[in-house]
């Protein structure tokens, strides 16, 4: 690759070679004359140059260093973590664990993803903690099969992608225009086929899909709409957050044509729930 026994000061004609050996390399050679010297001067052969230029981005492949933070040992540690707050469906554990939450966040936020904590994602909207997405997945599951869920609120897609683990078909309605389009983007590159995303009013439910053998809300109102609940089958499960300031979760069962049942679970904190779309 180099001279031996080159003297200073160098003459011009070793510049104007040391230019065209470089452009063999890259590119063709501006002249005849170079292309001649050239081939005179340096009858190795300019593969091992471009061997060693081909070489160069291997340390690209290195993951960056923020990738520690949204690692598959962080997101089982939130598991373990959601398990000792009480979560114990070993099929709702499992899904939280398969679901790569950091996925769905903005990635100036990607490193909080397994923290246990609601996070921003737009429009005024929350990504929820990971152990109420949990805890109301189980509570709605009650450790039984699910063949249609139906979740109200789905936000950055990420609850729905866990509801897709547990349950045969899920269907997910969004009010906000944008959020619908955010989880569609994110939840793409998982490929779930057994998820369906809807633009819509999530108040009046959906009835063309109805009945559910489960109903989950995002969002909290004053009362559970009725619509919701005369779209639960007989002995379908609803969970939803329901109260203004202060909050708490409750579960709804379906026992018969007009009868439900209503159990208050624990206090929370959510979204209001609101009419329309936009």
């Amino acid at each position: 690759m180099t001279e031996k026994n080159r003297t200073f000061p160098l003459p011009l004609s070793s510049v104007v070679d040391k230019g065209a050996r470089k452009a063999t390399v890259f590119g063709p050679v501006a002249t005849p004359q170079t292309a001649t010297q050239n081939a005179a001067r340096y009858a190795p052969p300019p593969a091992p140059k471009a061997q060693n230029y081909a070489a160069q981005p291997a340390p690209a492949t290195t993951p960056p260093r923020q990738h520690a933070l949204v690692s598959d040992a962080v997101r089982r540690a939130m598991v373990q973590r959601v398990a000792k707050q009480g979560v114990q469906d070993p099929v709702v554990l499992a899904a939280m664990d398969t679901v790569p939450r950091h996925l769905f966040m903005d990635e100036g936020l990607a490193a909080q993803a397994y923290v246990d904590a609601s996070l921003p994602i737009g429009h005024h909207q929350t990504i929820s903690q990971p152990y109420i997405v949990a805890r109301m997945i189980e509570v709605m599951r009650n450790g039984g099969q699910l063949k249609r869920v139906l979740e109200i609120g789905t936000g950055c897609g990420y609850q729905a992608a866990v509801l897709a683990r547990v349950a045969q078909e899920v269907y997910s309605i969004e009010r906000i225009k944008p959020l619908h389009e955010l989880a569609k983007a994110n939840l793409r590159p998982l490929r779930v086929p057994n998820l369906r995303l809807h633009y819509g009013d999530g108040m009046l439910g959906l009835p063309q899909a109805a009945p559910f053998d489960g109903i989950i809300l995002a969002a909290a109102g004053l009362e559970v709409p009725q619509a919701l609940l005369e779209q639960l089958t007989i002995g379908g499960r609803l969970v939803a957050p329901v109260g203004a300031r202060t909050q708490h979760l409750e579960l709804i069962t379906r026992v018969g044509k007009t009868e439900w049942t209503s159990t208050t679970l624990e206090d929370c904190h959510f979204v209001p729930l609101r009419p329309g779309v936009v």
